[in-house]
């Protein structure tokens, strides 16, 4: 049966704001490098952090006894109370204006811009678009859109939806294990308790995946840092990515990228090839 939206009711929550505030440590840039496959070294104050460490800092934090059954915060709050039950980062955009360093104090100011409701074949979907102000004492440094789609529950459309076919090989490609060590890393940095991350029974018995989903923002972090370094370490002025199929773990990955016109194409692939986040990158 499917699940009454009201769309009015949700737009209501339309410039809702939030703050918080948190650190740069020297610790977090050390073991958010090793989750990106980026070398560790030994960062000290002022050294630059991984491009998407904002995605570790001042994340919102709710007592065991508000969570809901699949490890995220009850709805309401913040964020508007969508009563779909399945939650997934679609997509977003990035817009790096400055770097954020080992020591710096960074607030993160949020607000809801959007809340809309399309139809899908697994039923009604609801996106709510929410903007981000990432700032430090030296002024802006990362403005951000991030989308969140919610959908009805089902056990099957998750596993069986149509994915594009695989593009022909890429001009720059790197390839990792989709191991679910790393899957768990990325939980723990960003604070995300979204079982379907790590509980292996829940997302395959419950969610009706075939294995743990790959977060939407690692990939997106992993095609961030890959964009940079194909173009000697300088971080793109703009990131925009979208997924379009689901990640699993339990087999290599591989991170793609054309030169384009105005800068690059970049992809992220499953074993058989096929893309599972587009996203393209501008200087």
């Amino acid at each position: 049966m499917s699940t009454a939206v009201d769309l009015d009711h949700l737009r209501r929550w339309i410039g809702n704001t939030d703050a918080a505030t948190d650190i740069v440590t020297a610790q977090l840039t050390r073991a958010l490098r090793a989750t990106l496959f980026i070398d560790i070294g030994q960062p000290k104050a002022g050294d630059a952090a991984p491009l998407t460490v904002h995605w570790c800092l001042a994340q919102p934090v709710a007592p065991m006894s508000a969570l809901g059954p699949d490890g995220h915060p009850d709805r309401g709050g913040f964020l508007p109370p969508v009563p779909l039950p399945r939650r997934m980062w679609a997509g977003g955009k990035l817009e790096f204006l400055d770097a954020l360093r080992v020591g710096d104090e960074v607030t993160r100011t949020s607000r809801i811009a959007d809340v809309t409701l399309k139809q899908g074949s697994s039923g009604a979907l609801c996106f709510v678009t929410v903007a981000h102000d990432i700032t430090t004492p030296r002024g802006l440094a990362v403005r951000e859109r991030q989308d969140i789609v919610y959908r009805e529950a089902t056990t099957t459309a998750a596993a069986s939806a149509p994915v594009p076919a695989a593009p022909p090989p890429a001009r720059h490609r790197r390839s990792h294990m989709a191991d679910p060590v790393l899957l768990f890393r990325y939980s723990a940095l960003t604070f995300n308790g979204h079982r379907i991350h790590y509980d292996r029974d829940y997302v395959t018995k419950v969610e009706g995946y075939p294995g743990l989903v790959f977060h939407g923002p690692l990939q997106a972090a992993l095609l961030t840092q890959f964009a940079a370094d194909l173009h000697g370490g300088a971080a793109p002025k703009v990131f925009d990515y979208r997924g379009v199929a689901p990640l699993f773990d339990g087999a290599e990955f591989s991170l793609n990228a054309d030169e384009t016109a105005n800068g690059l194409a970049l992809w992220t692939a499953n074993a058989a090839g096929t893309p599972t986040m587009k996203a393209t990158a501008t200087w």
